[in-house]
């Protein structure tokens, strides 16, 4: 599965503080971590006022590309300030996002025309996050469309079906699997991505609901996820998946993974 970091994110708290003091170091070393971790693509955030976004994400950027090779990927939800940092990557990456909200496609796709990068787009329009699975869906194909018409194929596309909170809705993950697994039976080459950490907001014992979720999603089609590479727990689980659903050939993976020391019981160091 692909695995996007979400760790250098400027809405949580330790980031935050980070930017506000420009220290490099954290942002160096959240990123060299994350890429070690597994990590295909490192996520950058600012999540400051929009008058400092760009400022903050082509620092950012900068750092995270001086610290790894690991591409980036450009997270705002201004397409504008993706527009203006987005010649400040020094290698391929992945966007996120865009959707049917207003142009962003129509800024977003001409970026990254006859390139290799890739762009998550999210299955909501003008009017919010459909309530139902099939708007989702339609969502997704009107999206593919746009995406082609710029030359860009269904296989650069990580659409993101939107799970909500459970606590929000009961049937939250059926949801995001009846429409992972309809936007794959119109587009078998595309990619279903997801904020993997959104199902369990306002629950207790996230982590055990978010590492459930990571489980049957993957089993359902979802092979993107930006999640917390950090997260023993939840590497495993989905290193575990893999092997179970005959994905990993010889568990070569899990087994590398376990005496790389990156999942299972902490090891000390010898």
């Amino acid at each position: 599965m692909i695995i996007i970091g979400e760790k250098i994110n400027g809405t949580i708290p330790s980031v935050k503080k980070a930017i506000e003091e420009k220290d490099e170091g954290f942002i160096r070393n959240l990123a060299v971590k994350q890429s070690e971790a597994g990590a295909g693509y490192i996520d950058v955030c600012a999540g400051t006022s929009p008058s400092l976004e760009v400022e903050t994400l082509k620092w950012l950027m900068d750092i995270v590309q001086d610290a790894t090779d690991t591409p980036l990927c450009i997270d705002s939800p201004n397409p504008r300030a993706i527009e203006q940092v987005f010649r400040y990557a020094e290698r391929p990456g992945m966007i996120n996002s865009v959707s049917l909200e207003g142009d962003k496609c129509e800024i977003v796709f001409p970026l990254v025309k006859d390139t290799p990068w890739q762009v998550i787009a999210l299955t909501c329009d003008n009017s919010g996050i459909p309530k139902d699975v099939q708007t989702r869906v339609d969502i997704a194909k009107t999206l593919v469309e746009k995406a082609e018409s710029f030359g860009i194929p269904p296989e650069r596309l990580h659409i993101d079906p939107l799970v909500i909170a459970l606590s929000a809705d009961n049937d939250a993950l059926l949801k995001f699997i009846e429409a992972t697994q309809g936007i794959k039976a119109y587009y078998p080459a595309i990619n279903v991505t997801s904020g993997l950490s959104n199902i369990s907001f306002g629950m207790p014992l996230r982590k055990v609901i978010n590492q459930n979720f990571l489980t049957l999603a993957r089993y359902a089609g979802m092979n993107s996820a930006i999640l917390d590479p950090l997260n023993r727990d939840l590497l495993a689980a989905l290193l575990a998946t893999e092997a179970l659903l005959g994905l990993d050939k010889h568990c070569r993976n899990f087994a590398n993974a376990y005496r790389k020391n990156k999942i299972g019981p902490l090891k000390e160091s010898v």
